[in-house]
């Protein structure tokens, strides 16, 4: 669709900023609903991001997503933050709202419980304890959106336990963590395993752990999305677990953006995944 003088524009920051899904996932949903609107990456460097944040709503953008290694900075760099992307430490969406102020938000708790609940449509937070392995800020946000759907069991491992123990003094209640020596016997009764982690990823080594210890009833997540199939995936799914990749999370994830900036509530639709598959070496 042809720009006019009344596009509302949107983007994705980062450095570098090639690899990210977000204009084609965006893309689509301007192109289906017909939207007078672009959304177009944009890599900008640390040393330029102050200066990029304030200039975009200048030019006439509505909101931009941001991408690695900018969620942290640019907490201190917008007007408001919500509490929720306070609590995990990062925003990957911001709104243009009256007189350009920005509104910093995380939508990655969202996405997280939008894809799960899509993978795993009978999932029920009192179905049994919950593992998730890793304590960075993805696994900030899928513990949120675990502890706000009702997981009273949630045992976290991360290799250095201090860091699993910040998050669990963080956020309290049903977060318990497990030394990651103890990473197999953590998975002894769960309901749900959640790899938060990069291990698995294309370019990474397989996350190193033993099933064995994993009920054959439970549901296995792995937020990592290419390949869509990871070693985790593909051992959880020759056992006979149930298992779901990370792309649902992240086109989940792009719902609340772009509704914000365009005034259409957007949806995941199959035909949006193998649309946006098409565009990505992530396997099948």
């Amino acid at each position: 669709m042809a720009m006019t003088g009344k596009t509302r524009l949107a983007a994705v920051i980062g450095w570098p900023v090639g690899h990210s899904i977000s204009p084609r996932l965006h893309g689509y949903w301007l192109g289906h609903h017909g939207i007078d609107g672009a959304y177009m990456p944009l890599a900008v460097r640390l040393d330029d991001l102050a200066d990029a944040v304030r200039l975009l709503p200048r030019i006439g953008f509505v909101g931009f997503n941001v991408t690695v290694p900018h969620k942290e900075a640019v907490l201190a760099l917008v007007d408001e933050v919500d509490p929720e992307a306070l609590s995990i430490g990062a925003v990957n969406t911001v709104i243009v709202e009256a007189g350009g102020r920005l509104r910093g938000k995380n939508t990655d708790a969202f996405g997280f419980l939008q894809g799960l609940r899509s993978g795993f449509p009978d999932w029920d937070p009192g179905h049994g304890p919950v593992a998730v392995i890793g304590a960075g800020g993805a696994s900030r946000a899928v513990c949120i959106a675990l502890i706000d759907a009702g997981v009273t069991d949630l045992r976290l491992v991360n290799r250095t336990l201090a860091r699993a123990e910040g998050v669990a003094r963080d956020f309290g209640g049903p977060v318990t963590c497990v030394p990651w020596q103890h990473r197999s016997e953590a998975l002894d009764g769960v309901a749900l395993l959640v790899n938060t982690t990069t291990q698995g990823m294309t370019g990474e080594a397989a996350l190193d752990l033993d099933l064995a210890s994993l009920p054959k009833a439970a549901a296995v997540m792995d937020i990592v999305y290419a390949p869509l199939e990871t070693p985790l995936l593909a051992s959880a799914r020759a056992r006979g677990n149930r298992v779901i990749d990370g792309l649902g999370m992240i086109l989940h994830q792009g719902r609340p953006g772009f509704a914000a900036w365009f005034g259409t509530e957007p949806e995941v639709t199959e035909e949006l995944r193998r649309h946006v598959l098409a565009g990505l070496d992530v396997g099948k």
